[in-house]
């Protein structure tokens, strides 16, 4: 619905581009999937139609990877961001695809432990 699709120009412009030095590329329409089931049905829809699909993140990126150059779904994947499990005997956390560095650490305060940036071995659900 409505709050979880855009095709507003500003919507998508920012979604067309990153901190790189390659011009806006913008998608023809942004979704904001709330759970994995929705973006496997969009993927799914999105590979039925042969509409190319680019995964959203915070933008920060450097290498030009959100612009949508053959335009697609952008699929922004802030709003999952839950943190789903944390095990503090074997140093690992389960978080969906939003889950930002600052929010992690935030909930892994108090525990000792941190997510530095440059960490890799990363899964998430």
């Amino acid at each position: 619905g409505a709050p979880n699709v855009s095709t507003a120009t500003a919507v998508r412009e920012q979604h067309g581009h990153d901190e790189s030095m390659h011009p806006c590329a913008p998608p023809d329409v942004v979704v904001w999937p709330q759970a994995v089931g929705q973006v496997q049905e969009l993927a799914a829809l999105c590979h039925r139609c042969r509409v190319p699909m680019v995964p959203f993140g915070t933008g920060t990126g450097l290498e030009g990877g959100v612009n949508a150059v053959q335009g697609g779904v952008c699929f922004d994947l802030s709003r999952m961001d839950a943190i789903t499990e944390l095990s503090l005997e074997d140093f690992s956390v389960t978080v969906e695809p939003g889950v930002t560095r600052k929010a992690l650490n935030k909930h892994l305060r108090g525990t000792g432990l941190w997510f530095p940036v440059g960490t890799v071995g990363v899964r998430g659900v």
